[in-house]
């Protein structure tokens, strides 16, 4: 992504953006402007550390628990 890209007023959701790579894409999709929609799945507690990293760069952020996995 490019820092000159303006993300402002656009909102991402972001799968898994509770550790790894999905928490490094929501903060830098967060400094680039856009409101981000944090999915987990059991880590509460690393995606509220997430949303407060976002919310420290004066973004929006807010989390969200949901199971994606196909039902077998």
């Amino acid at each position: 992504m490019s820092d000159q890209l303006d993300l402002a007023g656009k909102v991402a959701l972001v799968t898994g953006g509770s550790r790894g790579i999905g928490a490094a894409t929501a903060r830098r999709l967060a400094r680039l402007g856009a409101t981000v929609a944090i999915g987990y799945h059991q880590a509460a507690d690393h995606a509220a550390a997430v949303v407060n990293d976002v919310a420290a760069t004066g973004a929006r952020a807010a989390k969200f628990q949901a199971n994606q996995a196909l039902p077998s």
